[in-house]
């Protein structure tokens, strides 16, 4: 666990259609009792009211390296919520390729021990591809949490009312156990 008060999410947003939608699970991580930093990847911030979820959360969000010596703007995670999971970000994660800094929090989750959740938002073209099913079965052999998000129909915009933000917070919770158990 962090010196935080609370125990803190990291939540990593991917560059989809639906990104915007990520206050709706940093509202639920909240009346949970934790405290959430956002990490973008760097596609993804266009597609977020910055200012709107920086106010949310209280935190910068993050989309790239901090330079040697400056401070550290979250504190550390005690687990990570992947939302909006892209084709893109869970076959790279799957290789271990670090050229993002959500990559590399995610990459390096493994070998700190910290609990991760993802919930893909995918198109059923990109989920037919043999490295999707290749990428999500090494993350399980890693540990990694994953969703059951079907798939939506390519070019369509994505099933936005059908995606479930708070999921990963119910596959993190058996995990972790309850955050008020391991706050008092």
């Amino acid at each position: 666990m962090t010196e935080h008060a609370e125990p803190f999410l990291y939540v990593v947003v991917c560059a989809s259609g639906i990104a915007d939608g990520v206050g709706e699970l940093i509202t639920a991580a909240h009346a949970e009792g934790w405290s959430v930093g956002v990490i973008a990847t760097p596609n993804t911030l266009p597609f977020l009211d910055q200012e709107a979820i920086e106010a949310q959360t209280g935190y910068p969000i993050r989309s790239a390296w901090r330079t040697p010596g400056s401070s550290r703007p979250l504190p550390g995670a005690d687990a990570i919520a992947v939302v909006s999971a892209t084709f893109n970000t869970i076959n790279k994660w799957a290789l271990g390729i670090t050229d993002t800094l959500a990559l590399g929090i995610l990459c390096e989750a493994y070998g700190l021990g910290i609990p991760v959740a993802v919930q893909p938002y995918v198109n059923s073209a990109l989920a037919a591809h043999p490295a999707y099913s290749e990428s999500l079965s090494r993350l399980r052999s890693l540990g990694v949490l994953i969703g059951d998000a079907v798939p939506h129909k390519p070019k369509s915009g994505g099933a936005r009312d059908e995606y479930s933000w708070a999921h990963v917070l119910d596959l993190l919770r058996p995990a972790l156990g309850s955050v008020s158990e391991r706050t008092t």
